[in-house]
């Protein structure tokens, strides 16, 4: 399924549907493109969609953002700075991946198979302008029925989707 925004609005509004179709235990999501396409700004609007009203801040320096609501957790990575796998030992990374967590992951590619199979990737592209396109792609069961989910939300709210052949 292919996301087309137009804005950061509308990559906010992506991240709120995520927020609101993906239910039920923990999830992995890896973000994957250029700097700059709309990961962090997904991201955004995906804490904002769970009711986080507080400061969102990029990763990219901290590798990982904690949030904390009363239902959940939700972890944002940031690897893009990663320069060996022993950096994610010093963090703690298995212990993320636990409970009933959201773990949000920007440049999972530099990591390898040290993280858990994503149930969601999805690849944020540059269009003409300020378009974006992101292209979600589910990878597990549950994360491939969420892909429905996600869609209605997306239609419910005047979103616009394009789906991918």
């Amino acid at each position: 399924m292919e996301y087309i925004a137009e804005s950061k609005q509308a990559m906010e509004a992506l991240g709120c549907s995520l927020a609101a179709a993906c239910t039920g235990g923990a999830w992995v999501i890896h973000l994957q493109g250029e700097l700059g396409s709309g990961k962090t700004t997904l991201v955004r609007g995906f804490l904002r969609g769970l009711g986080y009203q507080g400061r969102i801040k990029s990763p990219t320096y901290t590798l990982v953002e904690p949030y904390e609501l009363d239902e959940c957790r939700i972890f944002h990575f940031d690897f893009y700075r990663i320069m060996d796998r022993s950096e994610l030992e010093l963090i703690g990374i298995r212990d993320y991946f636990v409970g009933y967590a959201f773990c949000l992951v920007e440049w999972p590619e530099r990591v390898g198979d040290v993280l858990p199979p994503p149930d969601l990737r999805l690849h944020f592209r540059y269009g003409k302008g300020s378009v974006h396109t992101v292209l979600l792609e589910g990878c597990s069961l549950r994360g491939r029925q969420t892909l429905e989910a996600i869609k209605q939300h997306i239609e419910n709210h005047h979103g616009r989707i394009v789906l991918s052949e």
